[in-house]
């Protein structure tokens, strides 16, 4: 079989079906898309709620965290595949379950899976802003929210960025489990290549395809890293050493 990989009927085969590997290229960005925007919103809403005062709040997004950070997302994925029609319908009160299209069922439930994670990067983000933060928003007049967003979250957001991209990457790969529900993604493309042909080929394209979309953010990952290492220079101030060494020379006149 590993010989197969270097005969060039079976490259030519694989080329002539890019359109395909493409096609599923597309879905796969676009389900990160929007994965990632509900994962992001959801997960900094949770995280400003477990550092809330009220144990309720805090104890809901404790569950939630758990339940999704300690279950497989296979199984949700597929949970929410079988489960999910069936809710639907008794919500709307139809006859018949209602249909959830793959798209939508992938971008919930890679949106929902890493909401929990990055719920968890938000609240230790917030937690490393000093409490005194808060305090003195809320004496100059601020609500609680208006403090978070104003002063708190963007703080928050240049210590998280790295492990925010970082859980971007995790998502792009985690999109492949799309292809248990046939959802036309990049994963469920090769999967049906190879089926059809049994040509190794078309995992090697797929593989191709996903390292475009990880590699970019990989590296950002890493400038991400390096720079918040960097010690934050001191701003020049026009006049400032021009002050400084007039007043050393003041000093050393008077001594």
């Amino acid at each position: 079989m590993l010989e197969g990989l270097f005969d060039p009927t079976r490259w030519e085969a694989t080329f002539g079906a890019m359109d395909t590997f493409w096609a599923g290229f597309a879905v796969t960005l676009q389900v990160v898309v929007a994965g990632l925007a509900l994962a992001l919103v959801l997960g900094t809403l949770l995280g400003v709620l477990s550092t809330s005062r009220s144990r309720a709040l805090r104890g809901i997004t404790r569950v939630y965290v758990e339940l999704f950070q300690n279950t497989p997302l296979p199984v949700q994925v597929m949970f929410m595949y079988m489960a999910g029609p069936q809710l639907l319908a008794s919500l709307t009160g139809a006859a018949d379950p209602v249909r959830i299209a793959p798209f939508a069922l992938g971008s919930l439930g890679v949106g929902l899976y890493h909401a929990a994670y990055i719920s968890e990067v938000v609240r230790t983000g917030i937690e490393s802003v000093p409490r005194g933060q808060m305090e003195a928003a809320r004496s100059q007049g601020f609500t609680r929210p208006q403090a978070y967003a104003y002063i708190i979250l963007p703080q928050t957001f240049r210590v998280i960025l790295p492990p925010l991209c970082n859980q971007a990457l995790n998502l792009v790969k985690n999109t492949s489990v799309l292809a248990l529900v046939a959802g036309g993604d990049l994963m469920y493309r090769s999967d049906n290549f190879v089926a059809l042909y049994g040509y190794l080929q078309g995992y090697i394209v797929s593989c191709f395809l996903y390292f475009i979309i990880c590699f970019p953010l990989a590296l950002l990952v890493q400038f991400l890293e390096r720079r918040s290492k960097q010690r934050p220079r001191a701003k020049e101030i026009p006049g400032l050493a021009d002050l400084a060494a007039a007043s050393a020379g003041t000093d050393g006149k008077e001594a």
